[in-house]
């Protein structure tokens, strides 16, 4: 190839962010961050089928239920949770989630005394709730260093959750029952002389604990929590033998999870004022105004239930892939994409016998897969699913490549460039009305939380759009540069 024409090639915008994208790609795979022992994978991430590990699904006892009621929606609630002896949130005007389980038959007898009746049932979990049970097994899985874990909700079109599914990539099934059956060690101090505290109690002392709110005219973010009777004596005992019931600012409570401070804060001048003259089990600990208030609110719920879940799971189902089967897929995996291109590559050649066709195309293609290997890399671990998207991707970006080659060529030969130009654009747009066909059939796997499968929507989505702003136009020069000779 001469100068000149790789001149032509790289002159071009197109093929010049094409070949950035080729180089900052591999850079993230194999050399961000610098280790020397990653392997053909580099920094991929990778799924238990291709490392080997452990699922686990849950699913939720507790329920939504879609009511109506001439009363007003909280006194409902409020009335319908003493009924059940269950904590009921009210998740919007018309739906209840109850976090307890109850049949239908159940549910429809206690609204009907509460004077109101059962529209929709359905077993699971809100939204919120379900992203606070996903958050506190993140927590809880962070914190015992586990790598290469994925926590994924499971809803329906209605947006009730109905399971959650943890994967753990290299850990065995006891480990992930561990990480969901597991608690931590709560304790609540207070601060004595300087920076010495003395014990007040532990974690099962409290009772229950309520989901962020603000209070009555109030900006201020807050965890509400009850003690039983033995709790909030000790509570009350502390605080007037160490004086914080006179000195709040002096003695402070504090909160700690496993050893580590999550919450440290003074007595109010009302609660102060309380225990002086009788025990109180309803305490609230106040996190701040605003969405940083709310999100210490949210972290510190997870810390008073010291790791426990808010609603009652069961195992739904479970696997685990041994770790040399995890090898043998990734070996069996690179092995298909090896020959995939290959059989490509013949196909190709086969149809036009022309090396300055074939190279460009199988050259575009690999450099496809790598763009979407190295921004799949930040953002989707590689299973077997994603592994068959990128087949897919494959396969479908070769067919698009076709369409420019047999649009652009002119009785065998490259036209003029201002016809050349006309039949590229053709092309071209004949291929993002097929990529869009296929953006729109994966849109509804890759929004809908179906583990797996979506995985292999992504990854098809990405490098279909890879392909069409990206690959086909830098191709389409290409192969204008290297005919023209």
């Amino acid at each position: 190839m001469s100068n000149s024409t790789l001149r032509a090639v790289f002159s071009d915008w197109r093929v010049v962010l094409m070949t950035v994208l080729v180089a900052f790609s591999l850079i993230s795979i194999y050399f961000v961050p610098l280790s020397f022992d990653q392997g053909v994978t580099g920094n991929l991430q990778l799924g238990l089928d291709l490392e080997g590990g452990a699922w686990i699904q849950l699913g939720f006892n507790s329920e939504v239920v879609r009511f109506d009621t001439d009363r007003d929606a909280s006194s409902f609630a409020a009335d319908l949770g003493e009924r059940l002896d269950a904590e009921v949130l009210l998740v919007d005007e018309d739906r209840l989630e109850i976090r307890k389980f109850y049949t239908q038959e159940e549910l429809e007898a206690a609204f009907e005394e509460a004077g109101g009746t059962v529209v929709a049932y359905e077993r699971g979990v809100s939204e919120s709730t379900a992203d606070d049970i996903k958050r506190i097994l993140e927590d809880k899985i962070n914190s015992l260093g586990t790598r290469d874990a994925k926590v994924n909700t499971l809803s329906g079109m209605s947006g009730v959750t109905k399971y959650i599914r943890i994967e753990l990539a290299g850990a065995d099934i006891a480990t992930a029952q561990d990480i969901v059956g597991t608690q931590g060690k709560f304790e609540i101090r207070i601060q004595t002389t300087g920076n010495a505290t003395e014990h007040v109690l532990f974690g099962d002392a409290i009772t229950s604990v309520s989901t962020p709110s603000r209070g009555p005219g109030s900006n201020l973010w807050g965890v509400g929590f009850t003690l039983n009777d033995e709790g909030a004596q000790a509570f009350r005992n502390a605080a007037l033998t160490y004086g914080a019931v006179d000195n709040p600012e002096a003695h402070e409570l504090v909160m700690l999870l496993d050893d580590n401070i999550v919450y440290s804060a003074p007595l109010s001048p009302n609660l102060a004022g309380d225990l002086r003259v009788s025990t109180v089990r309803s305490l609230s600990a106040s996190t701040g105004v605003g969405d940083e208030g709310l999100k210490e609110a949210k972290n510190l719920e997870i810390h008073l239930r010291a790791g426990a879940l808010p609603v009652d799971v069961f195992i739904a189902g479970s696997g685990y892939v041994p770790a040399a089967l995890g090898e043998h897929f990734k070996t069996m995996s690179i092995l298909a994409g090896i020959i995939a291109l290959l059989a490509v590559g013949v196909v190709v050649y086969y149809r036009y016998r022309e090396p300055l066709i074939v190279l460009p195309m199988i050259g575009t293609n690999i450099a496809e897969i790598v763009i979407l290997l190295g921004i799949a890399r930040f953002i989707q671990q590689l299973d077997l699913a994603a592994i068959a998207g990128i087949i897919a991707v494959l396969g479908t970006g070769i067919d698009q490549l076709v369409i420019i080659t047999d649009e652009v060529l002119h009785e065998g030969g490259i036209p003029s460039p201002n016809l050349y130009q006309k039949r590229l654009l053709r092309a071209l747009g004949i291929i993002v009305v097929a990529a869009s066909t296929t953006v729109i059939a994966m849109l509804p796997l890759a929004l809908m939380d179906l583990s797996s499968l979506r995985g292999f929507a992504i990854v098809t989505i990405l490098g279909v759009l890879i392909g069409v702003f990206i690959t086909r136009p830098a191709y389409g020069k290409v192969i204008m540069a290297l005919l023209s000779r």
